[in-house]
């Protein structure tokens, strides 16, 4: 696979701001709220299926990290976890990487969270009825 602008920018690599042996941590050039870190795998894998189990753990392992310090550091009491996979969603970077954003009351970044505004269709949307839901989990199901 190519070496995406994680890979290969030392300014990234110069601003970790903590690594394992299969992940790193650096703050974003374009911060929702300060203190905004992306969590990466070193190894370039642009989706989260194609992380192997110790990378998740790795991964996750900063973010245990992270959270006291960033709190500590930004005064916060609470996250937004994210991450974008394909162009699609909106992954601009070919390289898997968790957002951890900061978040306190009266913050100047996006503070409503209500996921329907940006990852549903607009507008109002009816419950789905259970037996439709029970077909869906069938579904999905036979490929697992």
């Amino acid at each position: 696979m190519k070496k995406c602008v994680y890979c290969t920018r030392s300014e990234i690599r110069a601003r970790t701001i903590i690594k394992n042996k299969l992940a790193f941590a650096f703050p974003t050039y374009i911060p929702i709220t300060p203190g905004h870190t992306l969590i990466c795998p070193i190894r370039c894998v642009a989706t989260v299926d194609k992380l192997t189990r110790n990378e998740l753990l790795a991964i996750f392992d900063l973010v245990k990290k992270l959270n006291p310090a960033l709190s500590e550091a930004f005064n916060t009491d609470g996250f937004n976890y994210a991450w974008n996979e394909g162009d699609s969603a909106g992954q601009d970077v070919p390289h898997y990487h968790l957002h951890m954003v900061p978040r306190k009351k009266g913050d100047t970044g996006i503070y409503e969270y209500e996921p329907r505004k940006f990852l549903y269709r607009p507008g109002s949307r009816e419950k789905t009825p259970e037996d439709e839901l029970k077909k869906i989990v069938e579904r999905i199901r036979k490929f697992l």
